[in-house]
């Protein structure tokens, strides 16, 4: 328009313009207003951004920059007149938007609303005084769930660098809103999501879900049942904070600095450890579920904690918990504290800073030793540590690192192997219950009556069940092999009763134990 004479070009200088032109000649909204604007605060000389009415409400979040809304093209082309010819003073649809950043409106549902669970609540008020990433281990309905979707409550509030960055990247993807200003961003995509939805990506390239919680919370349901690309995708956000998509035509970058919140079960039928039901899952099963998640994906993760099952009476008869803002009260002093010593949280702590700032004394790091020693800690893991212990000792007011502190900071890494050593109600142990019956009968099912399976058994219980080829064989304890004719009568002490049940259609048969 410059060009055929109908604005004027040289009143063009310093002036940025943005949006989508409709066939009327209406201008529509566009996305990533905000992050235009934060890019023209950057410059030495910002010029003044002229946007939709609705884009520029959203650009004028930015301080300090000339953001003018219009509604039409010829708002603009009035505005912009060449000289000589008559034109408003302000056009109708011209006007320039305040620079006046809106309150957080939304608020994170409450911690007090979660029944017990003091060791879980503890680890995540440590996990937001220092930055880290949480793994809760548990069977269904223990709270996991309820407990993440409160943690970004507990974190301290945004500042307006944060606020202005996680916008940002929400106004890329479409999805800012005015309410959702200076709020900690939390998103919970599906465990079927795929590794591009996670880690941004397309074309052109987009933020994903871990650049959208930047500055705030990614949490992650069912952990071991997300495909194994998408979990191990997460590992560099996880140590760098930002994520490199590069394409054959481009090459893109996006802040994922995110605080990782996951949730698992312990076994596939979830009740592992679990004081009210009986797990049903071999050992066999139970080390295949977990060892989906690689050992250098949990080095990663400095927070490992077990969120057993809430009993009935318990549940009902427990009184309400801290409320978040007394949680968060202690979370900003412990931050504060470690910003005021090392100028980042303790999370962010890096090679020579860790040994500047965690300091200890001899029979604390002799306890150290030992322990690494012991449970085969990488130097990542053994850093780890030593980052969370700070944060506990900052969570304490004390400035150096006790063996109290250490001991603490031990406990949140042995989750997974804490959950499947947990002992039953009957005394066993969770590996050993795992391997019996947890009902009163057996049933087996197998193609053909040539190679029935062949089962162990002992007086007052199973104590295994094994597949093999040959003759069906029961062994009661005390007693040597017997065939089953033998064996179909009344069971008594040490004795083991057996009956056969025949199904349709006859390629399967199915007996009961």
């Amino acid at each position: 328009m410059a060009a055929s004479g109908q604005v004027d070009g040289a009143a063009l200088a310093g002036w940025e313009f943005a949006g989508e032109l409709s066939l009327s000649g209406e201008l529509r909204p566009v996305r990533g207003a905000l992050a235009m604007g934060l890019v023209l605060s950057g410059l030495s000389d910002p010029g003044q951004l002229v946007l939709p009415q609705a884009s520029a409400e959203e650009a004028a979040l930015v301080p300090d920059t000339a953001v003018y809304g219009a509604r039409h093209l010829l708002d603009v082309v009035q505005r912009f007149a060449p000289p000589g010819e008559a034109a408003p003073d302000t056009p109708a649809g011209w006007a320039r938007v305040a620079t006046q950043p809106v309150g957080a409106v939304l608020h994170h549902p409450d911690l007090s609303d979660v029944k017990g669970q003091a060791s879980a609540k503890r680890a995540l008020e440590i996990a937001a005084a220092g930055g880290h990433s949480v793994l809760m281990v548990g069977p269904p309905g223990s709270g996991k769930s309820m407990l993440a979707q409160r943690f970004a409550g507990l974190l301290p509030p945004m500042s307006p660098s944060e606020a202005l960055e996680s916008a940002a990247i929400a106004s890329l993807a479409g999805r800012f809103s005015l309410d959702r200003w200076a709020v900690r961003p939390m998103t919970a995509p599906h465990h079927t999501a795929s590794a591009v939805a996670l880690v941004d990506g397309g074309s052109p390239p987009r933020p994903g879900e871990i650049s959208l919680a930047h500055h705030g919370v990614l949490f992650l349901d069912e952990l071991v049942e997300c495909g194994r690309a998408p979990l191990e995708a997460l590992r560099e956000p996880l140590e760098t904070g930002v994520i490199t998509i590069s394409r054959a035509a481009r090459r893109a970058e996006f802040p994922a600095r995110f605080q990782l919140i996951a949730a698992m079960n312990p076994c596939p039928c979830g009740h592992q450890g679990s004081p009210l039901n009986a797990c049903r899952c071999t050992p066999d099963q139970v080390l295949r579920y977990q060892g989906k998640l690689s050992g250098p994906l949990l080095d990663r993760i400095d927070l490992q904690v077990v969120v057993p099952a809430v009993r009935p009476d318990d549940l009902l008869g427990a009184p309400r918990g801290e409320p978040s803002a007394v949680v968060q009260q202690r979370v900003v002093a412990a931050r504060q504290r470690a910003m005021d010593r090392q100028g980042c949280p303790n999370h962010a702590l890096q090679g020579q800073q860790i040994d500047d700032h965690v300091a200890m004394d001899a029979a604390t790091r002799q306890f150290l030793q030992q322990a690494a020693t012991r449970l085969g800690w990488s130097a990542r893991g053994t850093h780890r540590v030593l980052k969370l212990a700070r944060t506990v000792a900052d969570l304490a007011g004390s400035t150096p690192l006790t063996v109290g502190h250490l001991a603490e900071a031990i406990q949140y890494r042995r989750a997974l192997e804490v959950a499947t050593r947990r002992r039953t109600p009957g005394g066993h142990s969770a590996r050993r219950t795992a391997a019996r019956p947890t009902a009163s009968a057996l049933t087996v099912s197998y193609p053909t009556a040539a190679h029935p399976p062949t089962c162990v058994a002992q007086a007052g219980g199973w104590c295994g069940l094994r597949v093999r080829r040959g003759p069906r064989r029961l062994v009661p304890a005390g007693q040597r092999r017997a065939e089953p004719s033998k064996l179909t009568r009344a069971p008594t002490a040490g004795a083991v009763a057996c009956s056969m049940v025949r199904t349709e259609p006859s390629c399967m048969r199915t007996r009961t134990w």
